[in-house]
C-alpha cells in the first residue's frame, strides 16, 4: 500500500501541512510552527507558550559600530505568505520578509525567506532560510541567528546529545528565582529546590552541552510515553560559521533544542558577521531536518530511538546536497564541484622525508589569511580529513572562489595555499600533493603538551562536590563541570604553578587553565607560572624560539620573561587577547593562536633557567587562557644532540 500523499490546507489564521505521519501546523500570519501532531501525541511543541514562541526562526542584530556580540533580538515574523511547491510528493512553502528604508532601526536590513518542506512517507519536516542585504542598504552587524524548538515539558525530559551526553533533564521550573541561585554567569544556576528532589545540589548551564559543528549533526529529545523522540538533524555544516572546531550550543533545559548558523559562543566578536553599506551579500541557512520517531514495537527500550535517529542523520548526510529545495540559490549536487589531493608535512627536524599529514582536517573557505576559517562567517566551508597517507577528497562544493586550508594533529600552526581554486559547476579539480611547513626554526629541546587545539591533555580537577552535573562524573569530558577555575587556588594556595621539564608530568602537573587568584570576595590577582628547565650547553650568540600555541583567550594578556621576571619591560606580550568565554562556558578550547618568541641565548645559561609566563589581567575569575602546547627550539646550527634536563 502506496504512502498518503502529501496535502496542504490554508486556512484563515494557520497553515497545515500532513502526509499521513505528522501534521505540522505554521502561523500564517508570522511563519511559526505553532502544532507539531505525531505519534499519538496532538501536539510536541509547548501548549503553554503564546503560539510564536513554540518554533521559529530569530536574529540578533546591531547598528554598524556596536560592539560586542549583542543586540537586538527580532523574531522572525514572515509577513507573506506563498506556496512554493504542492504536489503529492512535496509540499513547500515560504514566508518572506521584506525590508525597506522605512524600517530602518527596527528590523535587521535584510530581505528575509524562511520555508518548510514536507515530502511523502518523510517521519519528519524540513526548514532552510535565504537572507539577503542588498547593497544600497545600511550596513549592521549579526551576531546570531538559529532556529529555536520549546517542547512540551510535561513529554520530553530525557536530553540526548551523544552517546555519552545524554540523561534525564531538570525542568524549566527549576530554573526559577525561588527554585535555584545564580552563580557566576546567569547561564549556570544551582538548583536549590527543584521539583524533582533527585537533581538538588546539581548545576544546570546550557554551555555544558555545546558541541562543535563537525559533531552537531543530531540531538534532541525523548518522551517516555509514548515513547518519541523529536530530533534536529543537520546534514552539512557549510552554512555554519567558523568551520568544524566552532562550539554551537545544541539541546537544553526548556527542553529546548536549537539549530545554530550564526554565533559568538567560545570565539567572541572576531566571528560577528559585519555588513558594510554598499555590500551585497545573501546566504542559505539549511535545509536542517526535524525527524520525528517513535518505537516499532513493546520489545524495544526508549533509546532505539537515538539510536534510530542517527541512522536516520547518516541517510540524511547521503542526500546532501538534498535535490528537492525549490529555490535556485540553493544548488544541487549536479551544480556543484569537488577537489581531492595529499596533504603531506615537511619538518625536516622531525624526519627527513615528507610525513603523511594523518587525519588532517583539510578546508576550502572564503579567500584569507591561514587560520581565517576559524572566524568566517559569510559564506560557506566545505572540509573533510584526511586517511592515514594524507589523501582527501571534498565533494559538493558551491561554485565560488577559495583558499585550501589545513591544520595536521602533532604540529602546530596553520596551512594555506597560495594559489585561489575557483569552484565551477561540475569541477573535479585535483590539486596533487600539497605540503606543509608547520612553524619551525630549530630542534626541539622540550615541549609540554600535545599540539591539537585543545587543553583537554592537560590536568583537568574534580568539581567542588557543591558544583556537579552528575552527567559528567568520572566521563571523558570532565572540563565541562561548572567552577574548576576556582580550584587552581585551592590546588595551589600560596605559590603559582612551577613545571619542571624532565620531572614534572602535564597530565598531572599542568593545570588546564591559566587564570587569575582570587584574593578575596571581590579581588583577583595575575598569576605567574613557571617553567624550569636544564641545559648543558648555550650557543650565546644563537637565537632561540619559544612557541606558544593557544587553545583559547579570554580578556587576558600573556607576558614572558626569561630567568629574569622582574625586567621590565618583559620580553614579550601578546597585549590584550581575546573574548572566547571558554572558562566561563565549560569548553575546553576557542580559537587557535600561535605566538613565535625569540630568545637570545645571552639570555640563557648553561645549567638551570626559569621561563615565567604570567597573565597580567585580573578584573575577574573567568579571565584566563589555556594552553594548547609550548615549545622550546634550540638555534638552527643547535647539534641534535643537546642535553635538556
Amino acid at each position: 500500500m502506496s504512502a498518503p500523499p502529501v496535502q496542504l490546507h490554508v486556512y484563515d489564521h494557520h497553515v497545515m501541512m500532513e502526509n499521513g505521519k505528522l501534521q505540522l501546523t505554521i502561523s500564517k500570519s508570522g511563519g511559526h510552527v505553532t502544532g507539531i501532531k505525531a505519534y499519538g501525541i496532538d501536539n510536541l511543541v509547548e501548549v503553554r507558550n503564546k503560539e510564536n514562541n513554540r518554533g521559529y526562526w530569530d536574529v540578533v542584530w546591531s547598528e554598524t559600530g556596536s560592539p560586542g556580540t549583542t543586540g537586538t533580538f527580532e523574531l522572525i515574523n514572515g509577513s507573506n505568505f506563498n506556496v512554493i511547491v504542492e504536489n503529492e510528493e512535496q509540499v513547500e512553502i515560504s514566508f518572506t520578509r521584506p525590508w525597506d528604508v522605512s524600517l530602518q532601526g527596527k528590523l535587521a536590513p535584510l530581505n528575509l525567506d524562511k520555508r518548510y518542506i514536507m515530502l511523502r512517507n518523510s517521519s519528519g519536516f524540513y526548514s532552510y532560510a535565504i537572507y539577503e542585504h542588498l547593497e544600497e542598504w545600511p550596513g549592521f552587524n549579526l551576531p546570531q541567528t538559529r532556529i529555536v524548538f520549546k517542547l512540551r515539558k510535561d513529554k520530553f525530559q530525557y536530553m540526548v546529545v551523544a552517546d555519552n551526553r545524554q540523561r534525564h533533564m531538570p525542568l524549566p521550573d527549576d530554573r526559577l528565582p525561588k527554585r535555584c541561585k545564580e552563580l557566576a554567569t546567569p547561564e549556570a544556576v544551582l538548583l536549590v529546590k527543584p521539583v524533582e528532589p533527585e537533581f538538588k545540589g546539581e548545576v544546570d548551564d546550557k554551555y555544558q552541552y555545546s558541541c562543535e559543528n563537525k559533531d552537531l549533526q543530531v540531538h534532541g529529545w525523548i518522551c517516555k510515553d509514548p515513547a518519541v523522540g523529536f530530533w534536529q538533524i543537520t546534514p552539512s555544516y557549510e552554512f555554519r560559521s567558523g568551520g568544524p572546531l566552532k562550539q554551537q550550543l545544541s539541546s537544553h533545559v526548556g527542553p529546548i533544542t536549537l539549530a545554530m548558523f550564526l554565533s559568538a559562543h567560545y570565539a567572541g566578536e572576531d566571528i560577528v558577521l559585519k555588513l558594510k553599506q554598499g555590500e551585497p551579500w545573501k546566504k542559505v541557512f539549511g535545509p536542517v531536518f526535524i525527524y520525528l520517531n517513535s518505537l516499532l514495537d513493546d520489545n524495544h527500550d526508549t533509546l532505539w530511538l537515538w539510536q534510530d535517529a542517527k541512522e536516520q542523520m547518516l541517510v540524511e548526510v547521503q542526500s546532501w546536497p538534498y535535490d528537492f529545495p525549490a529555490s535556485e540559490d540553493f544548488p544541487k549536487h549536479n551544480q556543484r564541484g569537488s577537489v581531492s589531493g595529499r596533504l603531506q608535512v615537511c619538518d625536516r627536524y622531525v624526519s627527513d622525508e615528507n610525513i603523511s599529514a594523518n587525519c588532517a582536517y583539510v578546508g576550502l573557505a572564503p579567500q584569507g589569511e591561514p587560520g581565517s576559517w576559524q572566524i568566517e562567517c559569510k559564506d560557506y566551508q566545505f572540509w573533510t580529513k584526511t586517511d592515514a597517507n594524507g589523501y582527501f577528497s571534498i565533494n559538493d562544493i558551491r561554485a565560488g572562489d577559495y583558499n585550501v586550508y589545513a591544520w595536521v594533529p602533532g604540529f602546530i600552526g596553520d596551512y594555506r595555499n597560495d594559489s585561489v581554486i575557483t569552484i565551477s559547476e561540475g569541477c573535479d579539480i585535483d590539486l596533487g600533493d600539497l605540503v606543509f611547513e608547520p612553524p619551525r626554526d630549530g630542534p626541539t629541546l622540550w615541549e609540554i603538551g600535545v599540539p591539537d587545539r585543545s587543553a583537554a591533555e592537560f590536568y583537568v580537577p574534580d568539581p567542588d562536590p557543591k558544583y556537579i552535573n552528575t552527567l559528567y562524573i568520572n566521563h571523558p569530558d570532565k572540563f565541562r563541570q561548572y567552577g574548576l577555575w576556582e580550584r587552581y587556588a585551592e590546588l595551589y594556595p600560596e605559590e603559582d604553578l612551577v613545571y619542571t621539564i624532565g620531572v614534572s608530568d602535564y597530565s598531572k602537573d599542568w593545570f588546564f587553565a591559566h587564570v587569575t587568584r582570587k584574593v578575596d570576595d571581590n579581588a583577583y590577582k595575575p598569576t605567574t607560572w613557571q617553567i624550569k628547565f636544564n641545559l648543558d650547553n648555550v650557543d650565546q650568540s644563537g637565537t632561540y624560539k619559544l612557541r606558544l600555541a593557544l587553545a583559547t583567550a579570554n580578556v587576558s594578556e600573556l607576558q614572558v620573561w626569561v630567568n629574569d621576571p622582574k625586567a621590565d619591560p618583559p620580553l614579550y606580550t601578546t597585549g590584550v587577547i581575546g573574548h572566547d568565554n571558554t572558562i566561563s562556558r565549560h569548553g575546553i578550547h576557542g580559537l587557535y593562536r600561535l605566538y613565535s618568541v625569540d630568545v637570545g641565548g645571552a639570555r640563557l645559561v648553561a645549567g638551570d633557567n626559569t621561563i615565567f609566563l604570567t597573565q597580567a589581567l585580573s578584573s575577574s575569575p573567568l579571565q584566563g587562557i589555556m594552553y594548547d602546547y609550548i615549545r622550546l627550539e634550540g638555534p638552527p646550527s643547535s647539534n641534535s644532540n643537546t642535553k635538556i634536563y
